[in-house]
């Protein structure tokens, strides 16, 4: 059983869009994962366009990829939350659904004042 960074059973991030670095709407990690996609985040227009200027458009659509859109629950990569966060552009994170190790790589309190009580999708 994976563990949530509030100590309880990690729930789904979202199912639609499909996320998680396995696509099984989890935030869930393993050795192969060198992304550390841990975050389970609620994305803004701000950060969208903050992650396409530092070079990860996640909002352009690609075969087999829609993009996203402000709302969508995504399963993002800890380091860029920590770097989104420090100029200014974090998304709120469901702390439900981030996983335990993403406090390895991010600001524990930065990362719970961005939590929100969001439903699993």
């Amino acid at each position: 059983m994976a563990v949530n960074v509030l100590g309880g059973e990690l729930v789904d991030c979202s199912h639609d869009p499909l996320t998680g670095f396995y696509r099984d709407g989890c935030c869930n990690t393993g050795a192969d994962d060198m992304g550390v996609h841990t975050v389970c985040t609620v994305m803004t227009a701000e950060f969208l366009e903050f992650s396409a200027q530092a070079g990860n458009d996640l909002s352009t659509p690609r075969p087999g990829f829609a993009g996203l859109l402000p709302g969508d629950r995504w399963c993002l990569c800890a380091s860029r939350w920590q770097e989104a966060h420090k100029a200014g552009y974090a998304p709120k994170v469901v702390l439900e659904a981030t996983h335990i190790l993403t406090l390895e790589w991010v600001d524990a309190d930065a990362l719970r004042a961005s939590g929100v009580d969001a439903p699993t999708l």
